[in-house]
């Protein structure tokens, strides 16, 4: 293979810390494979120029080529799979046509999703996550059984990557007009069996910044923190295709809502600062920790304000 396609992407993860990414199967140490999750576990940052365009489905013949990108909706796959004798639509055809003809044929099907960025409940957009990836399963299952029933004998690899929409297509594609709640965004088709991994990391991702932190029972951004925002603000406006999540935390004094409340508060002063610098609110996002993840003891006056803090990931 003369070149290989690169993906530009910065793997964030939200929930759970981990960046690992799905790789399909792995050899245990027994020698026998062992199967891993189909879902590519983290927000993933993907821009649509990263990908070779559907047009060059027709070239099948050119062996640079081999990761493309199709707007299909696969959700499709529920309903068109049922006949033995789908009516593919325009933008999946020349693939079903490529893996009839070609009965021993490789691929890899990741189905790409998105939940609506206007979506900031933590709680809701988690459970969007679980049915955008049972919804996707549910029709990767609907075609696996239609290629059996055909007698395909094509080895085809699925999984599910839940995409960061803001920058599918570049900073600023997202249109608040999307109202619903799962983006269904289309498949990245692999073809070949080297094993290559569909998203390759950013390694300009690592650029950190440390954590804002604020008194306790306070949301004021004290002036030693100015310097921070600044650099920070600079890099964003640098960087078109970087965002940043602000999270908000506290210490463990009060109600459960006084809790969640202030350090909400605390996330949003830092995101007013950040919008006085020229930093575009689309490329900014909160979300909510309150008394989680302590970093100091929160009986100590010390250990509080270590806790009370908003921690900046770029995104």
């Amino acid at each position: 293979m003369k070149k290989i396609i690169t993906l530009l992407l910065a793997a964030t993860i939200l929930l759970g810390g981990s960046d690992a990414l799905a790789q399909g199967k792995k050899k245990s140490k027994k020698g026998k494979k062992e199967a891993t999750s189909t879902f590519v576990e983290g927000r993933q940052k993907v821009r649509e120029t990263d990908y070779a365009t559907f047009d060059k489905f027709t070239t099948f013949s050119s062996k640079s080529v081999t990761l493309y990108y199709s707007p299909f909706n696969y959700l499709d796959f529920l309903s068109l799979c049922v006949d033995d004798k789908p009516e593919w639509s325009e933008d999946i055809k020349p693939v079903m046509n490529y893996l009839e003809k070609n009965s021993r044929a490789t691929m890899t099907l990741t189905a790409l999703f998105a939940i609506n960025p206007d979506i900031t409940d933590r709680t809701q957009r988690q459970e969007l996550i679980e049915k955008g990836k049972n919804e996707a399963k549910a029709a990767i299952d609907a075609f696996e059984s239609w290629k059996n029933r055909k007698g395909m004998r094509n080895k085809t690899q699925y999984k599910i990557a839940e995409i960061d929409y803001r920058y599918f297509k570049g900073t600023n594609y997202y249109n608040s007009q999307r109202s619903e709640d799962i983006i269904n965004v289309g498949v990245l088709l692999y073809f070949g069996s080297k094993k290559n991994p569909i998203f390759m990391p950013d390694t300009a991702s690592s650029h950190t910044f440390p954590d804002i932190k604020f008194f306790p029972n306070d949301a004021t951004i004290v002036e030693s923190w100015i310097p921070v925002l600044d650099e920070l603000a600079e890099y964003i406006n640098a960087n078109d295709n970087k965002s940043v999540l602000l999270i908000g935390y506290a210490d463990n004094q009060g109600t459960d809502a006084y809790i969640e409340g202030i350090s909400r508060q605390r996330a949003t002063e830092v995101k007013k600062a950040l919008l006085l610098r020229g930093v575009d609110a689309a490329r900014i996002e909160i979300e909510v920790k309150g008394d989680a993840d302590p970093i100091g003891d929160n009986s100590t006056y010390e250990g509080r304000i270590e806790n009370n803090r908003v921690s900046i990931k770029i995104l």
